[in-house]
């Protein structure tokens, strides 16, 4: 794990507001039919006191980090990281990270700017203009910037990005870990709803159109196609790998799943059979599951 303390002489982060799991991702289409238009505010205060770029990376800070800073070491390994996995080129639009010093600095600026967003750690928001990370320092900063970093790279890499897949993907990369991708307590509490009779909808998962509508068990599905689509087989990475070189190109190129059941018709009973490989990792890595 990087260190989460701050550069000597710059501000600790606030433990006194509550903290939530899970960031958002918002893509903000202007003008566009078919998009929600979430209206900004007059704001003051982003970060400005310290701004670099490193490659598509642009920092505003706060807090003073180096260049070589692990935490930007570990953005940049992270995007070469994705496009190999992932087999895109590396993008290049810019994604923008404002680190404000703490989380009450942080919560007044979103509430100034996006009034009716919920409280959150993190979010990343798409505009035509810019594609921007909002985070504060604290205890999850590292989690915090892979995820909504994530987001950033793939929609400054494709035409458009299902929520389901954006988010699964998100899971997936946000894990720090040389079990890439892998998530203890997912794996956990996964093992235990298909124990308690509970399967696998994708097709669900598609029809989600809103960050809203998006529960604690969703995410965790959707990290879970995302690792089984990238581990269990070469004919399911594959089929990963096509649907997002479309994505490059076309901004609707129709339901993933209807992909995964042309080159896997079993590909349900397939997902189920990978979640108990999941459940045999935490038995030899002697994972301990973690508790809300």
């Amino acid at each position: 794990m990087l260190p989460t303390e701050p550069t000597p002489g710059e501000p600790k982060p606030s433990g006194s507001l509550r903290r939530y799991r899970y960031g958002l991702t918002l893509w903000v289409c202007c003008g566009l039919a078919g998009c929600g238009v979430l209206q900004r505010g007059q704001t003051t205060g982003l970060p400005e006191r310290h701004k670099f770029t490193a490659d598509q990376l642009v920092v505003q800070s706060d807090i003073r980090l180096p260049k070589n800073h692990p935490l930007i070491d570990d953005l940049e390994k992270l995007r070469e990281e994705m496009a190999s996995t992932l087999q895109l080129p590396l993008q290049k639009q810019p994604v923008t990270v404002y680190l404000f010093a703490d989380e009450v600095r942080y919560a007044r600026y979103l509430q100034t700017a996006y009034p009716n967003l919920p409280p959150r750690r993190a979010y990343f928001v798409g505009t035509v203009d810019e594609l921007a990370v909002y985070t504060f320092w604290g205890d999850k900063i590292q989690e915090d910037l892979r995820h909504e970093y994530t987001h950033g790279v793939l929609h400054a890499s494709l035409k458009d990005v299902p929520l389901w897949l954006d988010e699964g993907l998100a899971e997936y990369f946000e894990i720090v870990s040389s079990e890439r991708g892998f998530n203890a307590e997912y794996a956990q509490q996964l093992t235990e709803a298909l124990q308690n009779g509970w399967r696998p909808d994708v097709q669900r998962l598609e029809q989600l159109a809103d960050v809203s509508q998006m529960q604690k068990a969703d995410y965790l599905e959707a990290w879970a196609w995302a690792h089984f689509m990238l581990h269990d087989s070469d004919d399911t990475r594959a089929v990963l790998v096509d649907y997002l070189n479309e994505l490059r190109f076309e901004a609707k190129p129709g339901p993933l799943s209807d992909r995964l059941r042309e080159s896997l018709p079993n590909f349900d009973e397939r997902f189920v059979a990978y979640a108990a490989t999941l459940s045999q990792n935490l038995i030899t890595a002697g994972h301990v599951k973690l508790r809300d």
